[in-house]
């Protein structure tokens, strides 16, 4: 039996399981190799996914998103009416998944020659500039000069 050494196993990195389930399944869909893909960028804010997927028309794919993975999948179906005397090409189905950053947008896909084109948008972040007012303490605010004395009398109460 193997045990598999976690990098998020320290008591100070509590909460850290999501990202210790997503490195999995990015090294899980890294080890695949097919269909093949490219990722390019285009411009400033936008990105491409290019799969290569002969053979299947767009009826065969269908692309998702669930939380926050882009989810490709497709289903060839065998066409009985063919008498193969030799397949090289085979009906297979396949699904690839790319785990999205946040605030990435899915724009569009389309299918041209055998390339399943996937476009997203990464927007730009805008710097955030946040003013913090600061209060002054309740002897300024009223207008008293300095510190206050408070004069303490024994307590005269011996008896």
């Amino acid at each position: 039996m193997t045990t598999r050494l976690s990098l998020f196993n320290s008591p100070l990195l509590l909460g850290f399981d999501q990202f210790e389930r997503t490195l999995d399944r990015i090294a899980k869909n890294s080890a695949e190799g097919y269909p093949p893909y490219n990722i390019e960028q285009i411009g400033d804010e936008g990105l491409r996914i290019t799969l290569a997927v002969a053979g299947f028309t767009s009826e065969d794919l269908s692309v998702q998103i669930e939380d926050n993975q882009l989810v490709i999948r497709g289903r060839q179906t065998d066409d009985r009416s063919r008498i193969y005397l030799h397949r090289g090409i085979a009906a297979r189905q396949f699904q690839r998944s790319f785990v999205l950053a946040e605030g990435i947008e899915v724009v569009g896909a389309s299918l041209d020659n055998g390339l399943l084109n996937i476009d997203l948008k990464r927007p730009l972040p805008e710097p955030k500039v946040r003013t913090i007012k600061i209060e002054q303490p309740a002897q300024a605010a009223s207008g008293a000069a300095g510190p206050q004395t408070i004069d303490v009398a024994p307590d005269r109460g011996e008896g």
